[in-house]
């Protein structure tokens, strides 16, 4: 006997290709049977018609390209801040207002963390209302390419803390938070690898922007270039947002029935210990992970080099993040995240005490910490989807949910490391001033025989690669109690 009629409707459901969306199946009688297997196979091929294929095809590679580009140019301005700082605190009208050194690194900070803070709100309204995705993109790029053409007008550093750093963000989070919502729905088997092409968008714009900054600011000066960065913005994000749609019509329904009794319900993730390490681990992560990507030019200026130089630290470390993004998100298809997670914390930990404290007294030095910092570090937000996916399953809601609580503790990270590393520096920088009238100046490079002496007689970033390290250093110890309990958990489940 034929089970009875039922009808399954699926709202933002990964179905493979050959799947149909919608399925009926009634008890057929002598005289209809055939005609109901014939309605069941024109609903299929319809359907089959009607869903593009997902890991593949067209509509898949053209999403991923243009969110790869989404994702260079929105984070490639963050990224590239420490360009913009050492820029800020040459020109006399920023460097010479009040406290500019503690205000000017907030831009930066602001401009990446409200990205990340703002997604456990944005995604649940996206959630609940997805057919208003695309005009929050649209939005979202007015508003980036507005706000720094905008800022070419600031003469205070609070103007360009709001737009720079607050209406940017929110424009940002506008535009990037409901295009990367569209990444469950085209990729399932293959998810791990095209979240690391889509997170390398990030070292690709980090990698351009820091290049092109120093070139465009000696010539036309930081507010024409503001309005060039604008402009070309605009130009750029415009023709490729049609690229960015979903797999799945947005008007579908998910009806879901009474979960049983006993079974874990939709937010059982709260309860799970597992989870809760992970977001210390990651806010860990976010405190330590900005503060060279803000200092590294500062720092490079110090080394008595020119402009253009100390931005190829922050390019070069964007670019071989590249490779630590594309390398994780493969490896976190196949091998377990917590012991993944370790050991690029523990490696930037060491990387960090050694490349950057001991052997940066030199330029090339420098370089090196760059290259293996951003190859090591650069790949932590790949390993997310590992992370996620054994909490959410194939719900791609509680995905979303999930990565906006990633997105969120990041932020709060990445927001109190600025206060932290901002004193840091000052500490020394204000030292540095008040000896500047008794003839102890700042120490020249070639004097310093480690990084941790680079700045002045007491060594200006001593504590903040300390600071840096520890925090690394401690995140890896979370992160092994966190290897610890799911290797107990998988043993309890076999």
């Amino acid at each position: 006997m034929e089970p009875p009629d039922s009808i399954e409707l699926a709202f933002h459901v990964p179905l493979p290709p050959s799947t149909s969306t919608l399925f009926v199946d009634s008890e057929p009688s002598p005289g209809n049977q055939l005609a109901s297997r014939h309605s069941r196979e024109t609903l299929r091929s319809v359907n089959e018609v009607a869903l593009p294929p997902a890991d593949g095809g067209f509509g898949a590679w053209s999403f991923l390209a243009a969110a790869f580009a989404v994702e260079a140019i929105v984070w490639g301005f963050p990224d590239a801040f420490g360009v913009f700082l050492n820029s800020y605190l040459q020109d006399p009208r920023y460097a010479s207002q009040k406290s500019a050194t503690s205000l000017l690194p907030l831009i930066g900070t602001l401009s990446s963390g409200i990205i990340y803070c703002s997604a456990p709100i944005i995604n649940p309204i996206t959630a609940r209302y997805p057919h208003h995705r695309r005009k929050s993109m649209w939005l979202g790029a007015a508003l980036c390419s507005g706000t720094l053409f905008a800022a070419s007008y600031a003469t205070q550093i609070f103007q360009l803390i709001i737009l720079q750093g607050v209406l940017y963000a929110i424009g940002g989070s506008l535009l990037y938070l409901p295009c990367i919502s569209y990444m469950s729905e085209w990729f399932i088997a293959r998810r791990g690898m095209a979240n690391g092409i889509l997170f390398a968008g990030t070292s690709a714009g980090g990698l351009l922007i820091p290049l092109a900054l120093p070139l465009l600011t000696g010539k036309y000066g930081l507010a024409t270039t503001l309005r060039i960065l604008g402009i070309g913005m605009a130009v750029l994000l415009f023709p490729i947002l049609p690229f960015i749609r979903g797999r799945l019509p947005p008007t579908r329904v998910q009806i879901q029935g009474p979960i049983p009794r006993g079974a874990p319900g939709p937010q059982s993730w709260i309860r799970q210990p597992g989870f809760w390490v992970l977001i210390a681990v990651n806010t860990l992560q976010g405190a330590a992970y900005f503060v060279p990507i803000i200092y590294l030019p500062t720092f490079a200026r110090d080394l008595q080099v020119n402009s253009s130089k100390a931005a190829i630290t922050v390019a070069l470390l964007n670019a071989t993040s590249v490779v630590g993004r594309l390398s994780m998100g493969y490896l976190s298809d196949s091998f377990n995240p917590w012991m993944l997670a370790f050991a690029i914390l523990a490696t930037t930990s060491l990387t960090n005490f050694v490349l950057w404290g001991v052997l940066s007294h030199s330029f090339a030095g420098l370089l090196a910490f760059g290259v293996a910092y951003g190859t090591v570090a650069g790949g932590w937000t790949c390993l997310w989807t590992g992370f996620v996916r054994p909490l959410a399953k194939d719900d791609l809601v509680m995905s979303t949910t999930l990565y906006g609580y990633l997105l969120l503790s990041r932020g709060i990270g990445n927001i109190v490391a600025t206060p932290i590393s901002a004193r840091l520096y000052t500490q020394h920088h204000l030292y540095l001033q008040g000896n500047v009238t008794t003839g102890h100046g700042n120490m020249n490079a070639t004097m310093a025989r480690t990084g941790f002496d680079v700045g002045d007689k007491d060594g200006r970033f001593a504590t903040m690669i300390v600071y840096v390290g520890t925090c690394f250093a401690g995140a890896a110890g979370v992160a092994a109690l966190g290897w610890m309990l799911d290797r107990r958990s998988r043993r309890a489940r076999s």
